[in-house]
């Protein structure tokens, strides 16, 4: 198995972590009062005082995964044009590490969108 499709993998998994921040700070807070959950929101505010810290520095934390979102983009494609071995067992764990890692990269792309629209576009509309 190549390094390359490891830390491909390894990579997706950073940006995905990175992105579950941009979840926390706009999503589950608009999620919870659209949902009428506002004394749920208060509670789990009250338990962690930190989401407030994120949601004042949303610049900041969307600036952030977007930089990692461009970057792991970067190392996808180029472990992606990277050889895999000749011999077929590590050439299929090789394939299934690249599909799994765009596959983990799409889906932090999907929460940065997601994240993006509850933070900035929503609110613009309201």
């Amino acid at each position: 198995m190549r390094a390359s499709s490891e830390g491909s993998l390894g990579v997706a998994i950073a940006v995905l972590l990175a992105n579950t921040t941009t979840l926390v700070c706009c999503v589950l807070p608009a999620a919870l009062v659209s949902l009428g959950a506002g004394a749920v929101l208060v509670g789990v505010v009250s338990a962690v005082p930190q989401l407030i810290w994120l949601s004042e520095n949303k610049a900041l934390i969307f600036g952030i995964a977007g930089a990692l979102l461009a970057v792991g983009g970067a190392a996808i494609v180029w472990a992606w044009r990277q050889p895999c071995p000749v011999d077929p067992d590590l050439g299929r764990k090789c394939m299934r590490l690249r599909r799994a890692s765009v596959w983990l990269y799409g889906t932090s792309a999907g929460m940065f969108l997601l994240g993006t629209l509850f933070a900035f576009v929503l609110p613009g509309i309201a």
